[in-house]
């Protein structure tokens, strides 16, 4: 399978294969000072090691750096564009069911490229009506030794 190529996974049976295996690799995402401020605005968070780089470049950080829920927020937006698995297990709906974990080991720097990898921990059916997905989703800063950003996350795909 190629970067592009995209295997479509069609049962549970099968997706139960790639348990503890890495399923998608996203595209590397430049962070903007843009997408920051956007979501300063849609949260109400404007602390200045976000949106103000001249104060910023003062603090440890040397500039402004991401949100990390806005960071955190990237990890499911980036899946469509990722080569790896597609599900198309016949649900009628996929939701996102919530969070067991999450850590910001290293904060991404206004301007870094970000891309995720993504491996699926563990799949649970639920009654016969749905399939929930335990994934670990790391984000990475291109040349950095840290993640920006470590979750596990839920999902649920219903019949």
């Amino acid at each position: 399978m190629t970067r592009t190529q995209r295997h479509v996974v069609t049962s549970v049976a099968e997706l139960r294969e790639y348990i503890g295996k890495e399923i998608n690799v996203s595209p590397w995402i430049e962070m903007t000072q843009q997408r920051v401020n956007q979501f300063a605005d849609a949260t109400g968070d404007h602390q200045y090691i976000h949106v103000d780089p001249e104060r910023a470049k003062e603090t440890f950080f040397g500039g402004t750096i991401a949100h990390g829920f806005l960071t955190l927020s990237m990890v499911y937006g980036a899946d469509e564009a990722a080569p790896g698995i597609k599900l198309d297990l016949g649900g009628k709906l996929a939701v996102n069911y919530g969070l067991n974990k999450v850590r910001f080991p290293a904060p991404v720097p206004v301007g870094k490229r970000v891309r995720q990898r993504v491996v699926l921990a563990n799949v649970e059916e639920i009654g016969d009506r749905a399939v929930q997905l335990t994934h670990t989703r790391t984000i990475e800063v291109e040349g950095s030794d840290k993640p920006a950003c470590v979750a596990e996350t839920l999902s649920r795909i219903y019949w």
